[in-house]
């Protein structure tokens, strides 16, 4: 089969290998398309737990190819996506319910075998059947799960104001979960016009076009938008720590601040922890996610997050480079899929 493979970071190719043969109790899936994100991009870089060689890729929706032997819940031809991230089961944290903060977490796509690629195999149990969706909503299951875990963190009340920084594809589900979550008005924040028309066409209440370049004047309106108070939630996805430092300031007396973006390990941001402390701020991350799948097909079963008009781009898998280079360039991508 076809592959993107990298040796190193930064060095991959794209070239013939075996195609994976499935274990007793995993499947052998052949690749509808798979998303590109921004953790990719970390991923290039040799960061986010990247271990190579690898044939990286995570956002994936395909048909099932191939069954293994003790396989009961999946059947040849059923349409699926992949929940990637692989617990231990055996740690502190897999032992008393916390599975995501698991010691010896693997990750399809990170440091496991991926989707970049004509075919993947994975444990029955991280398998999910998909029917019933096109494949252009299928193919943002991962990312809506991380959204929908987002939105479990935050445990809404109903009748909060949200505010949520960045309109990328992550971005935008956890603002319709919000918005379907029980917050009274959300209002997204970024920096592109036609990401924050998408986010409104989306049914977001509200969208503010700001200028990283002037982000205390950006958050000198949001406060006053928000009648001066702040937001009873404010979500950065972005992971950029300048728009991180803005969000106590930016939160009502006794809100929530959830650092919802991917950052990198050396990433800093500098908080007054009196202004945390007699204000009652809460603060709070949300990685990944591990157990929501089921609830995030439902939703988008339902319409409760909705994908239509995200997709900008798609690629070969020999054209991942270009791929890769539009992600990290072009003002005009929102999400690029790779098509094998």
């Amino acid at each position: 089969m076809k592959a993107v493979v990298y040796d190193s970071p930064r060095n991959f190719t794209v070239t013939e290998v075996p195609t994976p043969e499935p274990a007793a109790n995993e499947v052998l899936i052949k690749v509808t398309q798979t998303g590109i994100c921004g953790t990719d991009l970390h991923i290039h870089e040799g960061d986010f737990y990247a271990a190579f060689p690898l044939i990286p890729g995570h956002e994936v929706v395909g048909v099932v190819s191939e069954i293994g032997a003790d396989v009961t819940t999946l059947t040849v031809g059923q349409r699926v996506s992949v929940n990637p991230n692989i617990n231990c089961g055996g740690c502190h944290f897999c032992r008393s319910g916390r599975p995501l903060l698991c010691s010896d977490l693997k990750g399809i796509g990170t440091n496991w075998p991926g989707a970049f690629a004509e075919y993947l195999t994975a444990p029955e149990d991280y398998v999910y059947s998909v029917d019933g969706l096109d494949d252009d909503t299928a193919v943002f299951t991962e990312p809506a799960a991380c959204a929908m875990h987002g939105l479990e963190t935050l445990t809404v009340k109903p009748g909060s104001t949200a505010l949520v920084f960045g309109a990328g594809p992550t971005g935008l589900l956890l603002a319709q979960l919000l918005v379907s979550g029980g917050a009274a008005k959300v209002t997204v924040a970024a920096s592109s016009a036609f990401k924050l028309e998408r986010a409104t066409a989306l049914g977001v209440d509200d969208t503010y076009l700001m200028n990283r370049e002037t982000l205390d004047t950006s958050v000198s309106d949001l406060l006053e938008r928000s009648g001066g108070e702040g937001f009873d939630i404010v979500v950065d996805a972005t992971g950029s720590p300048a728009v991180s430092e803005r969000t106590v300031g930016l939160t009502r007396s006794g809100g929530t601040v959830m650092f919802y973006g991917v950052t990198g390990p050396d990433d800093r941001v500098s908080l007054s922890p009196y202004d945390i402390f007699r204000r009652e701020i809460t603060i709070k991350g949300s990685f990944a996610e591990i157990s929501a799948f089921p609830a995030t097909i439902q939703a988008l079963h339902t319409g409760r997050a909705r994908t239509d008009g995200i997709i900008t781009h798609r690629f070969s898998l020999d054209e991942y480079g270009a791929a890769m280079e539009t992600l990290r360039s072009d003002p005009t991508a929102h999400k690029i899929v790779i098509v094998p």
